[in-house]
């Protein structure tokens, strides 16, 4: 059986968004899968989606609202969860075939994509990453009894998780990429040239902006200069994908 969760709290994204992953999911997974959504409003989810109560972080805001919720999943037990999962974030596009992420060195307790936007840094992007429940239940104990160093020393979970961690491996490099990285033409270029979808990509992630909806419609949300490089044409091929 595949296990597949993201997690949605507060009202960034819809139940759209967790509904349209899970179709991504559908077309491009083998066999028996389990779709779980952590959550705390399943109002409009697909019913084939179980939706369990998203867990809270015992620390101030407006840490506990933001990525180091997800800090959660590395607790000792989860409810209803064992074994090894799939996390995607709901931020993301499918492009190509889940079953390899199961499939990859089954041994490894975490693998995660690589943050494009520091190369080289040996730090994941905590947008599609595979772990095993009660594997590293420490990345949740210091945090929870050090936050507030922490929450200093790290910009974000995925650097806390990245730097901590006893075990990290990483996808092969073409597997998961950034939109804004990968699929962008570099300027000028990007005022004239749409942005494309490099082969062999599996996933496609959209941390920050702009969202899916956004980037299909030629939207980089920007203010003042910034507006000038932060351009992009509509990236049409996200409809084929990204859809319900």
């Amino acid at each position: 059986m595949k296990q597949i969760v993201c997690m949605k709290w507060g009202d960034k994204y819809d139940a759209t968004y967790a509904n349209k992953l899970y179709a991504m999911v559908s077309r491009n997974i083998t066999g028996d899968f389990r779709f779980v959504c952590l959550t705390d409003n399943s109002t409009g989810i697909h019913q084939n989606i179980e939706c369990m109560d998203c867990p809270s972080i015992p620390i101030p805001e407006p840490f506990s609202k933001l990525g180091w919720r997800k800090i959660t999943l590395w607790m000792q037990t989860l409810p209803n969860m064992d074994g090894d999962w799939l996390f995607l974030d709901l931020d993301i596009v499918i492009t190509g075939s889940l079953d390899v992420f199961f499939e990859f060195e089954p041994e490894k307790t975490f693998i995660v994509m690589r943050n494009w936007t520091q190369p080289g840094a040996n730090i994941g992007n905590t947008s599609v990453y595979r772990f095993r429940v009660g594997s590293h239940p420490y990345l949740y104990d210091r945090l929870i009894e050090n936050h507030e160093e922490l929450t200093k020393t790290f910009r974000n979970s995925q650097t806390y998780i990245s730097r901590t961690v006893n075990e990290i491996a990483f996808w092969p490099d073409d597997w998961c990429i950034l939109f804004k990285t990968h699929c962008v033409p570099p300027m000028p270029l990007r005022w004239w040239k749409d942005p494309e979808l490099p082969s062999g990509t599996h996933v496609v992630a959209f941390p920050g902006s702009p969202n899916p909806d956004e980037a299909v419609a030629g939207v980089w949300p920007a203010k003042g200069y910034k507006k000038f490089y932060k351009h992009i044409r509509p990236a049409s091929w996200i409809n084929h994908y990204w859809t319900e």
